[in-house]
């Protein structure tokens, strides 16, 4: 019964979130206007075959930058840095690919390799400055935002390639791009071959955090540091290579795109992913399935959010609204739940102590 309760209030809670991000968007909308009928239509409305192939893409990088976040999270650490993390090691890997130092498909597992050590280096460097100067990762993983905007920045305009009023790195050679699947009509455009690091990242993750010891201590860790250091475990160890770890994965985050469509780093580079996954964290609990239909969730009012501007004078950024309040909504509703469940295991203990506790004859008897 207990198990049907948990199943029960883990489903509940993003049910009710969902309704309450409808109920307050709708709201959001007639204050500016508008028809809230109208907006649900629009988004609503069955995608078009290419905008299930752009909800897919879209979904594997905020699935990877979510899962990057949950990391840390698991850690009970905060990694704002994701953003700048993914941007550096998207830049380095598209220079060093552009180069062809080897050929083929060596070169995009060199690339691939050198944006996870990229992302983990960047992230490492939070990590160490908490361990040694106890300094926050939440205030040092925005500094490094900053400083790895402005380095991308500084170099991509002094020895970029020029491209009209743009800059960008060099075209990668044919045989180091990725080939996609076409699931419609070639129109439709394809479904990039990358997509598959984040099923790869997800089951990675999902067998580490449960099935080894590193996993285990990982966990421990976040839920106590005190608890973990009496069972043996290093902590300061243990956060800078979750950081590490945490920023790997943040590294293959635009990848995906990378070697499927884009070829060079430059104004097809797509920013704002690393806040997306935090977000996308927050929704999934975490945990990869969650942050599964999370990140699918995501990509799609994304992506439909683009009718509103051709189909009605709705701005798109309601959906921004829409998706902070189905975040919000689902913490709240998930700590109501868990405070819920707390509150009848402890009145279930206390009946069983009061049946198990003797009466007073027996106490006699004895």
């Amino acid at each position: 019964m207990t198990g049907l309760r948990r199943v029960g209030g883990a489903l509940v809670a993003p049910l009710v979130a969902v309704v309450a991000a409808m109920l307050i968007t709708s709201g959001v909308v007639a204050l500016s206007g508008s028809s809230a009928l109208e907006f649900w239509q629009i988004i609503l409305e069955p995608p078009a075959s290419r905008v299930y192939v752009n909800i897919v893409n879209q979904a594997s990088m905020i699935f990877l930058s979510a899962l990057a976040a949950a990391v840390g999270f698991r850690m009970n650490l905060f990694n704002i840095g994701v953003e700048g993390q993914y941007r550096l090691a998207s830049y380095v890997a598209a220079v060093v690919v552009g180069a062809a130092i080897v050929p083929g498909p060596l070169n995009i597992l060199l690339g691939l390799v050198v944006a996870m050590a990229t992302g983990a280096v960047w992230a490492g460097i939070a990590g160490v400055l908490r361990v040694t100067r106890g300094v926050s990762e939440v205030i040092s993983t925005i500094m490094l935002n900053a400083i790895a905007l402005t380095l991308v920045g500084y170099f991509l305009s002094t020895y970029g390639i020029r491209a009209g009023n743009s800059r960008r790195t060099e075209i990668i050679p044919e045989s180091s791009r990725v080939p996609g699947f076409f699931p419609f009509e070639e129109r439709d455009g394809a479904i990039w071959g990358l997509v598959v690091l984040a099923l790869v990242m997800g089951i990675a993750f999902t067998f580490v955090l449960n099935r080894t010891r590193f996993g285990f201590d990982l966990r421990a860790t976040g839920m106590s540091e005190t608890a973990a250091v009496a069972s043996g475990v290093k902590v300061g160890r243990m956060i800078v290579i979750s950081m590490m770890i945490s920023g790997a994965i943040a590294g293959l985050l635009w990848m995906p795109s990378f070697f499927g469509a884009a070829y060079s780093y430059g104004t097809a580079f797509q920013a704002g992913l690393g806040f997306t996954g935090i977000a996308v964290a927050l929704l999934g609990r975490n945990r990869p399935l969650g942050i599964m239909f999370g990140a699918v969730l995501f990509a799609f009012l994304n992506e439909q959010s683009n009718r509103l501007t051709l189909q009605s004078d709705i701005s798109q950024n309601v959906v921004q609204i829409t998706q902070g309040v189905i975040v919000l909504a689902v913490v709240v509703a998930y700590e109501v739940v868990r405070r819920r469940q707390a509150a009848a295991e402890q009145r279930a203990v206390t009946r069983r102590l009061e049946a198990e506790k003797p009466t007073a004859g027996q106490e006699v008897s004895a």
